[in-house]
């Protein structure tokens, strides 16, 4: 059992919509203690919402705030994964600038490129291999 209230549930679960709107009030409310790393029941975590949805700026937020570039949700997709999907290159550039790890996940971001035929975004991936 939980030890929070009906409403800290609300704005706790409110927090995933923020994500996925792009919001930057969410990034005040990881400033006051809300765990940047808050995972949804799918496992979904603010910065792959906010990634998915391509908000760059928030993304950056909370790559700034320590999210990690490694959480997985329960399809085993990363941020970088939903990054590269939607094609969202400057959110893809600040994960890999965070050492988000292309072949994190299942299936990575390297594997989504080939299957779903993104050659901009493993143009991407390759670089920064190259450059790691």
């Amino acid at each position: 059992m939980s030890d929070l209230t009906d409403e800290e549930l609300d704005f706790l679960h409110s927090t995933f919509d923020l994500a996925r709107a792009g919001e930057s009030v969410l990034l005040d409310y990881v400033d006051q203690g809300l765990p940047v790393n808050l995972a949804n029941p799918k496992g979904d975590t603010l910065l792959i919402l906010a990634s998915y949805h391509g908000h760059a700026e928030l993304a950056a937020g909370l790559l700034a705030r320590g999210a990690d570039t490694e959480r997985v949700n329960h399809r085993g997709q990363t941020a970088l994964v939903a990054a590269v999907f939607k094609q969202a290159e400057p959110i893809v550039r600040a994960l890999l600038a965070a050492g988000a790890d292309p072949h994190g996940g299942s299936p990575d971001a390297v594997a989504t490129t080939d299957f779903f035929g993104l050659p901009a975004m493993r143009a991407i991936l390759d670089e920064a291999e190259k450059d790691g």
